[in-house]
């Protein structure tokens, strides 16, 4: 079992490594998203797709330093504000072009669906990646559709 801090947020997310990845991929947490999102002992994701799941599982669990770890140094913002009161309920990965292991850049489009305070809703984004020395990290991304509601 895991207890991960959620950086500059006061609550801990536990999650239990043999329960289902909060990315959806049909892997246990400890076999998929766990090696990245310990944010101090992460690993790098070898795929954009990767680090994209691993991103999600850190909105899932509340995790803000992967989040901010993980973003390119060009656009990351100062701090993440994380919405205690979302919860994230579960991803789809709709499409990839590129970001392998020995790309420079690549795109995933996704679709993550949520609940907040005003209901249930979807945020379908095209994100893009780079990799930099051996890491991949998120750039920004365009919302393909409105988002549902909730937002």
């Amino acid at each position: 079992m895991r207890v991960l801090s959620t950086g500059s947020v006061t609550v801990m997310t536990t999650y239990d490594d043999a329960g289902r990845c909060p990315c959806g991929s049909g892997e246990t947490f400890g076999l998929c998203c766990a090696r990245y999102v310990a944010s101090a002992t992460g690993g790098a994701a070898p795929t954009a797709q990767a680090l994209m799941r691993s991103r999600y599982t850190a909105f899932a669990l509340g995790d803000a330093a992967h989040l901010l770890e993980t973003w390119h140094l060009t656009t990351r913002p100062p701090v993440i504000d994380l919405d205690l009161e979302q919860r994230w309920l579960h991803l789809t990965v709709e499409s990839c072009s590129a970001g392998g292991p020995f790309d420079s850049a690549g795109t995933v489009q996704f679709i993550a669906v949520y609940r907040g305070p005003d209901g249930r809703g979807e945020l379908h984004e095209l994100s893009r990646f780079v990799r930099e020395n051996g890491r991949w990290y998120y750039v920004d991304g365009d919302v393909v559709r409105s988002p549902g509601r909730g937002r």
